[in-house]
């Protein structure tokens, strides 16, 4: 579990990040949404420790990334995985090689056992027979699924994905999204992913976290979001017509559902 205490964040004398208090749930996929300059970028910088909020604190299972010395970081550092939004695959390598790299890195495991665990790796995510591949010669979504394979091969605890969809087709994102979750559960991690894809909100948002001007103004799930009264999260959510009639149908069906309750 991952917990945000009271998190505000200042930038040349501006705040953009106001007093947000958040709870990530272990073996869940939390998403943190929220319009382009909302805070939530910044906000997920905070969470990992890339950028200090000058007020509150982050706790990584009751761990204060503020009262860590330099050791305890360095160790933290290996519990967490990372997929970027490009991807950030190295060009010069093999997806053999981009899997190897923070074993390599990070590890002292035998070079046998650094392979074991890079093949496992890319068999987990269907690239068994891309590993001598350089990235230009695979798809953006595989490029993606190579990316994941990097991000789990320390056997993280605690695995943050900055818009794993960016640039996909609708038919890959469900992918990525499905094999996100999959692992979550599978591996019982600790997932926050930053994203603005409601596609991902409604199919796998078991924790979300709407950010606006900066504030948490709205938490729930992909259910209860359905039935928020957030003026502000209703206007980033409902803005196509598709997820406007989305909402009225599950109203109805919410409605009709209560009134057989009633009469049972």
């Amino acid at each position: 579990m991952i917990e945000a205490k009271n998190v505000s964040k200042w930038f040349d004398g501006q705040q953009v990040l106001h007093d947000i208090s958040a709870v990530f749930e272990t073996g869940k996929t939390n998403l943190i949404i929220g319009q382009s300059g909302s805070g939530k970028t910044v906000f997920m910088k905070c969470l990992i420790g890339l950028m200090s909020p000058e007020k509150g604190e982050i706790l990584y299972d009751g761990r204060s990334i503020s009262k860590m010395n330099a050791a305890q970081k360095r160790q933290l550092r290996t519990e967490i995985g990372m997929l970027f939004q490009g991807s950030a695959l190295f060009d010069n390598e093999t997806v053999l090689g981009n899997v190897l790299f923070p074993l390599r890195m990070l590890t002292d495991m035998s070079a046998e056992e650094r392979l074991e665990r890079a093949h496992f790796c890319i068999s987990r995510v269907g690239l068994e027979n891309a590993d001598k591949k350089y990235p230009s010669e695979i798809s953006g979504g595989m490029q993606k699924r190579v990316a994941i394979a990097r991000a789990i091969a320390l056997n993280p605890k605690y695995l943050f994905c900055d818009e794993p969809n960016s640039g996909l087709d609708p038919r890959t994102s469900i992918l990525i999204d499905n094999l996100l979750s999959d692992i979550t559960h599978e591996y019982g991690i600790t997932t926050i992913i930053n994203t603005h894809d409601m596609n991902s909100v409604l199919g796998i948002g078991e924790h979300i976290v709407f950010i606006n001007k900066g504030h948490c103004d709205w938490s729930g799930n992909d259910k209860s979001i359905f039935r928020s009264t957030s003026e502000s999260l209703n206007d980033f959510v409902f803005a196509s017509k598709l997820f406007r009639e989305v909402k009225l149908f599950l109203e109805r069906e919410y409605q009709a559902e209560e009134e057989g309750n009633k009469h049972k």
